[in-house]
């Protein structure tokens, strides 16, 4: 079995669902007490969430490449940055190690094209939702068509994931906006809705509507078993 490396922290509260479910994964796929093979650098998100909203990229990027150097010291065999938001600089990450980069839109995007989805929403950050890092991966390497909330409901997304459930804070009438702004997306031809803050499961699941939804934390850890086993 491969040591799978994870870059996390961004925040724990979404780290811990990645550490569970790969476990979860190891232990069905071998059975009796196995589990995952994993070497972990939970960096310190507070300085890391000021330098996103000033827009200081080059760095977090050097935050996080020297952490991924840890990982990758520490034996892994690849590298999962434990966030959707922070791929922004996967490629400066990934030029500073050598073991691979297992990539979340990556991830995701081979899920849609199995089940034959051609256009998808996108939930996440503000950065997520605008930038094209993560949109412009999706549409040009496979061909989706992405469709992102209005202006006034990317900010009700991004305040939620960043003053609530980065904080692991689980409120009702956020959950209801969510499902609100999901409903929409479906209405405007979304086929499903990618969960894409590695948070976003915290407070909606497939249990609350009869849209799609796909849950990058989900679909990232189980890459990663399958890479590692």
């Amino acid at each position: 079995m491969k040591t799978i490396g994870l870059l996390g922290g961004m925040s724990w509260e979404s780290t811990v669902g990645y550490y569970r479910a790969i476990n979860e994964g190891v232990k069905n796929t071998l059975g009796g007490l196995h589990s995952a093979k994993i070497a972990l650098y939970s960096v310190d998100f507070e300085p890391i969430e000021k330098l996103q909203h000033v827009g200081d990229w080059g760095s977090t990027a050097r935050i996080l490449s020297e952490a991924a150097q840890s990982v990758e010291s520490a034996g892994a065999d690849f590298l999962l940055i434990c966030t959707n938001t922070m791929h922004k600089v996967a490629p400066q990450i990934e030029k500073s190690i050598s073991i691979p980069l297992l990539h979340i839109a990556d991830a995701t995007a081979e899920v849609l094209v199995h089940k034959g989805i051609k256009t998808v929403g996108l939930l996440g950050t503000a950065f997520t939702m605008e930038e094209d890092f993560y949109k412009g991966r999706l549409s040009e390497n496979y061909g989706l068509n992405v469709l992102v909330p209005g202006k006034d409901d990317r900010r009700v997304v991004h305040n939620i994931i960043y003053q609530e459930l980065c904080l692991g804070k689980i409120e009702s009438n956020s959950k209801a906006e969510y499902l609100r702004i999901i409903d929409s997306l479906s209405n405007q031809g979304a086929e499903a809705v990618i969960l894409g803050c590695t948070e976003i499961g915290m407070l909606v699941n497939q249990r609350d509507t009869k849209v799609r939804l796909l849950d990058t934390t989900a679909i990232h850890a189980e890459k990663a078993v399958e890479n590692a086993i």
